[in-house]
């Protein structure tokens, strides 16, 4: 009985929305924004991305109203739009991919050592920020430890403060570093600060 009345309900909305009522329209994109931006993110992997997706239907619902048909299912016209646009979008990645890669190659000094630097300075551009999020303390730590090659007893002792904080300073800040890292889709977050976080 209840889903009953929420289609006609909504019906009724959809009804509303072809007249170009503005209230009905922004009822239907504040009860779909939520799962219809998880639909978009489950298969773009952004939130950015599936925000432009959700915008980009609702505003082809809103230019196109006087074509909806108010006795067909307006959830499956609406997520037949943002599936599409998904698609368009997965492609157009896609094709960025490929053009950033066709450029490189075309560049008189591109090779494998080119590519492999230009990826090692992104990586390291990336760690810089991660340093960013720790505490002043925990990064002038860290950075002792790391370029310095510092002990934990001398940093202690150049500090004033004990090895143990030292230590825990120091594993506090591989788990935020190894969190931004996997959180930005760095893949084997571990490698990575084994090899780079001791030379930047």
């Amino acid at each position: 009985m209840y889903a009953a009345e929420t289609l006609i309900d909504e019906k009724a909305l959809v009804l509303r929305l072809i007249d170009g009522d503005e209230d009905a329209f922004c009822e239907l994109y504040a009860a779909y924004k939520g799962r219809l931006i998880y639909f978009a993110m489950r298969f773009l992997k952004s939130r950015e991305h599936a925000e432009d997706v959700f915008q980009d239907a609702f505003t082809v619902i809103w230019q196109s109203r006087r074509f909806i048909n108010p006795d067909a299912s307006f959830s499956s016209y609406l997520y037949t739009i943002v599936r599409n646009r998904v698609l368009n979008q997965l492609r157009d990645l896609d094709n960025q991919n490929k053009l950033k890669e066709h450029v490189l190659a075309q560049a008189v000094d591109y090779t494998d050592e080119t590519k492999n630097e230009i990826l090692a300075n992104d990586l390291r551009q990336l760690i810089l920020r991660a340093l960013q999020q720790l505490t002043p303390r925990q990064r002038e730590i860290f950075e002792m430890s790391r370029e310095q090659q510092m002990s934990h007893r001398e940093i202690a002792e150049t500090l004033g403060i004990s090895v143990n904080t030292v230590q825990e300073s120091i594993s506090l800040s591989l788990k935020s570093l190894r969190g931004y890292l996997q959180k930005n889709s760095v893949a084997a977050a571990d490698l990575v600060l084994l090899l780079v976080c001791m030379n930047l």
